[in-house]
């Protein structure tokens, strides 16, 4: 059996309310095993045999759609690949987990999104921010060392409109998620 992590955007922020015991409920009837949730935000841990991410995001999304009412992008990754996307950093010297953000996408970022992105770091750079953005796969990596919330940049990059299929999480929020899944939990 393989550990998944699914993570939901939107969850409990704007009206979105989910508890966390339904979504474990909800990953129980649709044969995920051992489902576990972490922080309130809509990170869903789980034991499948081998299986498409893909699919398992989309039976996730319709589930919560039609069991819980909300509409949530759902992005899957199985360890190894959130093992990857953390030796990915392009910021590991950053010693405050909460300036990196990884964005997760289901889908590959294309050269629109990619000349989007670069242009949205010129206009901050230009603003005299030191906030940052490198995509590596499907992954976008922000680095915002003043602080995610006052981030131009972060408001620019992680909307729905900006992100319809994915959602971010902080470093420290990644990590833990890694330790979790190495744990079985």
């Amino acid at each position: 059996m393989l550990r998944y992590v699914a993570l939901l955007r939107g969850i409990n922020v704007g009206g979105n309310t989910v508890a966390m015991a339904d979504l474990r409920d909800l990953a129980a009837g649709l044969g995920l095993a051992a489902a576990t949730t972490y922080i309130r935000s809509g990170n869903l841990l789980f034991g499948y045999a081998e299986a498409d991410a893909g699919e398992l995001a989309d039976r996730l999304e319709r589930e919560i759609t039609d069991r819980l009412g909300i509409r949530s992008a759902v992005v899957v990754l199985g360890r190894a690949e959130l093992a990857q996307v953390i030796a990915d950093n392009p910021f590991p010297a950053e010693p405050n987990p909460k300036c990196l953000h990884a964005v997760f996408r289901r889908d590959e970022i294309g050269p629109d999104a990619i000349a989007l992105v670069a242009a949205a770091v010129q206009r901050a750079r230009d603003a005299g921010s030191r906030d940052d953005a490198v995509i590596v796969g499907r992954t976008l990596f922000l680095h915002t060392p003043d602080g995610f919330g006052r981030s131009d940049l972060a408001a620019r990059l992680t909307s729905a409109r900006a992100q319809p299929t994915g959602t971010a999480r902080n470093w420290a929020t990644v990590t833990t998620l890694m330790g979790l899944l190495d744990a079985g939990s």
